[in-house]
This record gives C-alpha cells, sequence and structure tokens, in this order.
C-alpha cells in the first residue's frame, strides 16, 4: 500500500462544473480517483466552478502531482496550463493535441502499419467529430457530413477497449525516460447502442474480458501508444473484426477505469505517479470482473 503524507494531488475534471452532458462519466472517473488518492495519502484538490484554466493555474503551483480530465478538444489547452505548475501524471499536452484531431491520429496510425478504417467520403458509413469526445457526434449514416467531420469505412465487428498506463516519455526525460514498455491494465468490452436515426451512444461496459484474440488486441494497442507517445493513462478503443481495426485513441482518464479499479488489487494513483517517474509494474492483478455504466454504478458478474 502506498502512502505519501503530506503531499497533495490536483485532479481537474472538466465536466463535472462544466458540461452537464459529460458530468456523471466525469464524476465517476474523479471519484476513483479521488478515492485512491486518499488512500495513498495525499490531500486532493480540485477547481471550483469558476474559469477551469484559471482555476488550473491558481492550484496547481501548491501541488505535488496534477491530472486533467477533459474533453479532447479542450485536454492539451488545460494540460499545457497544468505542465506549467506542476508534475504531470497525465498524457503530455503535444500528444493530448494529437490524438484530440482524429483524422491526424488515423494517419499517423496507417502509416505505422497499425489498422484504421478507411477515410468514406460517400455511401453508410461512420460520421464523425474531427475533435470529438466518446460517442458524442458520431453516427452512422448515408448523409452528407457537416462542419469540421470525417466518414470512415464502417466496421461491423466487437467494440472493445484497452486501457493502458505508459511510463514518461516527454518532460524531464533526462530523469525520467526509461524506455519501460506501457502496462496493460485490462481488455474491456464495450456496450455501444446504435439508435434508429445512427447516432452512437455509449452506455458502459465489462471488465476485465477475456478474447481469443486477446494478444493481438493488446499489442495494437501498445503499438499505438508508443507510436503517439502517450503516457499516463489511455484508452485505444477498437473494433475486432478480420483485423483489430484502431478506431479511436484517448489520452485520458476513461470511464473504463471505474469498473477496472472495483477489480484490481493495485492503486491507480501510485500506478499513474510511478508511471510518470519512468516506472510501471510488469502487470496488475484483477480479481472477479463487473460491468459498468457511464454514470459509475458498477455491478459484479
Amino acid at each position: 500500500m502506498c502512502y505519501r503524507s503530506g503531499m497533495k494531488a490536483l485532479l481537474a475534471e472538466y465536466a463535472v462544473s462544466h458540461d452537464p452532458s459529460l458530468a456523471p462519466e466525469g464524476a465517476a472517473m474523479l471519484d476513483v480517483l479521488t478515492k485512491s488518492f486518499v488512500r495513498c495519502g495525499y490531500e486532493v484538490v480540485t477547481p471550483g466552478p469558476g474559469d477551469f484554466g484559471n482555476e488550473i493555474g491558481r492550484l496547481a503551483p501548491s501541488c505535488d502531482v496534477g491530472l486533467v480530465i477533459a474533453p479532447d478538444h479542450l485536454l492539451a489547452r488545460f494540460t499545457t496550463i497544468l505542465e506549467q505548475h506542476t508534475h504531470n501524471i497525465g498524457c503530455g499536452s503535444m500528444t493530448a493535441a494529437v490524438c484530440a484531431n482524429k483524422v491526424h491520429t488515423a494517419k499517423i496510425l496507417r502509416s505505422h502499419g497499425i489498422p484504421v478504417p478507411d477515410e468514406a467520403a460517400t455511401g453508410m458509413r461512420v460520421i464523425k467529430p474531427v475533435s470529438g469526445c466518446g460517442a458524442q457526434g458520431v453516427r452512422k449514416s448515408d448523409k452528407a457530413t457537416g462542419a469540421h467531420e470525417f466518414g470512415q469505412q464502417y466496421i461491423d465487428g466487437e467494440h472493445l477497449s484497452v486501457s493502458l498506463v505508459a511510463s514518461r516519455v516527454v518532460g524531464d526525460a533526462c530523469l525520467y525516460f526509461s524506455g519501460a514498455p506501457p502496462l496493460v491494465l485490462a481488455l474491456n468490452r464495450q456496450s455501444i447502442r446504435i439508435g434508429d436515426d445512427g447516432a452512437f451512444h455509449y452506455l458502459g461496459g465489462e471488465t476485465p474480458i477475456d478474447h481469443t484474440k486477446s494478444g493481438e488486441i493488446t499489442e495494437v494497442a501498445k503499438k499505438t501508444v508508443g507510436v503517439l507517445g502517450c503516457q499516463g493513462y489511455c484508452g485505444v478503443d477498437v473494433v475486432v473484426s478480420d483485423r483489430v481495426y484502431v478506431v479511436d485513441v484517448n489520452a485520458r482518464i476513461t470511464t473504463s477505469l471505474v469498473g477496472i479499479a472495483a477489480c484490481m488489487k493495485e492503486e491507480i494513483a501510485e500506478i499513474l505517479v510511478s508511471a510518470s517517474k519512468g516506472s510501471v509494474p510488469a502487470a496488475v492483478h484483477l480479481y472477479g470482473r463487473v460491468k459498468f455504466d457511464k454514470g459509475g454504478k458498477v455491478t459484479r458478474l
């Protein structure tokens, strides 16, 4: 059990105070993280309801570590502020900016031989915001794309995700870079419903799961975070069909952590802090299996 008495952690979660549509997921992730950091002896501070960037700038200088949880299109901006004032235990701002652009991310992964759906300008396809968060704005349609949207080939398959923690690759590289491979926390099943109007709805998921292609799936995920330079916790969304296709990369805490933490012996707080200094365990110990919804309700299976 870790114990860091007298240390302070800034957990800057955006949605709880600033985005009602994402607030339940944000609250669930914040609750899991807060409890873990408290168990590890940290005093946890969180931004108030005022300007989010100003709040980070006000609170971060007095904290030993900090983490931003925000929608993808805002993550890099607020992470940059955090990095100027304290030790970031999440993904670096540069990689957060890259991953927020879904078109650019797909091009990078494709150029490194990682399967991604082909871009599709016409016909029945998946239409996504170029910079989106989760399933917001994602739909299956043959209609024209709107402003700041793009189309991808629809892949019929299983919707899964891999939750990983990558060690330090940027920042205080001379002190903390170790070259350690990313730690796979769990393979998760995603519960996604496609409505009559074609809109995708993320409902939660199940973790940990086993799969006949578990090895291939996790290797694709590890290669993905390595190519993009991710660090800290990240989630790689895949569709498993004839191949393992990467459909999204989240350079931040994801809702799957709510389920994983309910099964994991280790403390996520200790893993994140250790990874930010170049050290991750070889594996974690997961007990049982749970399903979880996007509001944070966890049910043991």
